[in-house]
């Protein structure tokens, strides 16, 4: 966004001129300093689209599909960390984006859906796109609001806005009947709001110093400490207050994915990201530990494995800013409620000011380095190009300086493992509900929100046919983005548990002729030629099989001035290691193929 805030008005309530409802909601959304809405328009919100065409301040961009908008919207947000806006009509248009903010509710995003709703007089009366988008949405929004007074209008966007951003962040419904858009009334901008039930106050929870205080006891009494790190960490823009913590303590920092550029990768302390794919180092850190230290993270399941096994022999401290969160998953000893910034800051403060004896690490450094050494992430060199390759090397072209958006599986997995991540909001996925699709959009609303940083979509191909239709998007908008499609003909991490699970029968996983697999050893069964699809769409693209060409062809997509797609032919039989299989645990990990 081209505004770091919302623009700055006065504290008391404005009185506006005599305008439509439309009108007011999109002044509404000027005044919280929106630049862009991804917005597709139809019979209940064509008001709302009208009124946008009026708008000077804000630019609309047209998606090819609603899904596809809401994602557009996430990769705004997910790299600026502001709320960000799509839009669509009634019904199926409404419809369309519950899996974007069912995505935004699990990965903590703040997101602003706006959808057109019918009259009021047919609400309830099934009537042509109705939907109950308010109830079909309650369990999956921080909140819905349908708007039925047209002059609540103005502090329900305000309020909204509020409420997306502040404490966990997440998604915010704004349901509006088509009779409050056109109702025409002079509207009352609020300065402050109050929420019954809901904090309004600027001040955000805090650890308290006694609280802080026993978890440096803790912490320079351990012997194989570790600090266990997550989205909140970025989501509180906390990343330069862990840095320092970590560095002052000398404790290694192990991430979750939705962390991944919280913590520099290449940092000595750093054990990158561990989980169900993560490192070796990192998962058996994490089990080893005696003093664990989670901040911003929520021990998902992909993170814990058998919650039972997991750091079974660790004291562990949960900072967190969702009270909601602790002992749900994991149960602690040391649970804290805090916004994570402050915590981590007064912690080193504190430190400073106590003479914080630092723990001697020597030994358990010598037996982390060990691992990191004997279990690097790794792959087989030796035949075709692989879609780890392919990663790595845009990274080596790059020198990790882009924003990288992936679809959901394999590509996903190996993009957290072969592209060190060094500075946040730069790995930009779907990881609580794993959207397949969310690549290509995402990237867009990247690149929309940074036009001067590169922005690379890496995908399989079976994500990128899930919303290949934001290619007209990006040609017709000029916007820059690059995809690279690792194409290897199957849904990749599906296969994998086939092949590990259920002795490799397919199960509807083929993408291509089953009888005529397409790949690298046979080329004319390639199905479908996502080079010709792209240039159907405008969109200049190339296709790579040969490793001697792939650097070159990689440097050619960042040169080109233009949205691009590079679609890499890679085999099928590859599977993502380590790996900890559902339901086991971390000493449990699958390192080497079976």
């Amino acid at each position: 966004m081209k505004t770091d805030k919302a623009i700055d008005f006065p504290e008391q309530d404005e009185i506006g001129p005599e305008m439509k409802g439309a009108d007011v909601l999109v002044a509404s959304l000027e005044r919280e300093g929106v630049d862009v809405v991804y917005a597709y328009p139809g019979g209940a919100s064509m008001e709302l689209h009208q009124a946008l065409t009026k708008s000077s301040k804000i630019r609309t961009i047209l998606p090819r599909m609603e899904q596809g908008g809401g994602f557009m919207a996430h990769g705004h947000a997910r790299t600026t960390g502001k709320a960000s806006v799509c839009m669509a009509t009634s019904g199926p248009g409404a419809t369309n984006l519950v899996t974007c903010i069912a995505d935004a509710f699990m990965d903590s995003i703040p997101l602003i859906a706006i959808t057109g709703q019918v009259y009021q007089q047919f609400i309830g009366k099934t009537a042509f796109q109705e939907t109950d988008f308010f109830g079909m949405t309650l369990p999956i929004v921080k909140h819905s609001f349908l708007v039925l007074n047209k002059e609540d209008l103005p502090r329900v966007v305000k309020e909204a806005f509020h409420i997306a951003t502040s404490g966990r962040p997440g998604p915010v419904v704004i349901d509006i009947p088509k009779d409050v858009q056109q109702a025409i009334f002079k509207p009352t901008f609020p300065g402050k709001i109050d929420i019954p039930g809901y904090k309004i106050e600027s001040t955000k929870p805090k650890a308290s110093d006694e609280e802080l205080l026993e978890v440096l006891d803790l912490i320079s009494g351990a012997e194989r400490p570790v600090l266990y790190i997550g989205g909140g960490i970025i989501s509180a823009e906390a990343h330069l207050e862990l840095r320092e913590f970590a560095e002052l303590t000398g404790v290694p920092v192990a991430s979750t994915l939705m962390g991944l550029g919280a913590f520099d990768a290449e940092h000595p302390q750093s054990l990158y990201w561990f989980g169900m794919h993560g490192t070796v180092a990192g998962n058996w850190a994490v089990c080893d530990s005696d003093i664990l230290v989670c901040a911003g993270a929520r021990f998902d399941d992909r993170i814990t494995g058998a919650v039972n096994k997991f750091a079974p022999d660790a004291e562990i401290v949960h900072i967190d800013i969702d009270v909601s969160e602790h002992n749900k998953n994991k149960r602690v000893q040391h649970p804290i409620h805090s916004d994570v910034k402050y915590a981590l800051k007064r912690l080193t403060e504190l430190a400073k000011e106590t003479k914080f004896k630092k723990p001697d690490l020597t030994a358990w450094f010598k037996t982390i380095n060990a691992w990191k050494a004997e279990y690097p992430f790794s792959y087989d060199k030796s035949g075709h190009i692989t879609q780890q390759e392919a990663i790595e090397t845009l990274y080596e072209v790059t020198q990790g300086d882009a924003i990288i958006t992936t679809g959901v599986g394999q590509h996903q997995m190996w993009t957290a493992q072969f592209f060190k991540f060094r500075e946040p909001r730069t790995y930009i996925s779907s990881l609580g509900l794993g959207t397949m699709g969310f690549g290509l959009p995402a990237a867009i609303g990247a690149k929309v929100a940074f036009p001067d940083k590169l922005v690379v979509n890496i995908d399989g191909d079976g994500c990128f046919m899930m919303n290949i239709q934001e290619l007209a998007t990006a040609k017709i908008e000029k916007i820059n983005a690059k995809t690279i499609i690792l194409n290897n003909q199957h849904l990749g991490m599906v296969v994998q548990w086939e092949d590990l699970l259920y002795e490799s029968v397919r199960g509807q996983t083929i993408l291509c002729d089953k009888d005529n697999i397409g790949g690298p050893d046979n080329i004319d069964a390639i199905y479908p030629d996502f080079v010709k699809i792209s240039e159907g769409f405008g969109v200049a693209g190339k296709r790579v099989i040969k490793r001697e060409d792939l650097r070159g062809a990689i440097e050619e997509m960042i040169a080109h001035d233009g949205p691009y797609v590079l679609e890499v032919i890679v085999p099928y039989t590859e599977h993502v290691l380590p790996m900890i299989k559902q339901g086991l645990s971390a000493k449990e990990i699958l390192i080497k193929s079976e």
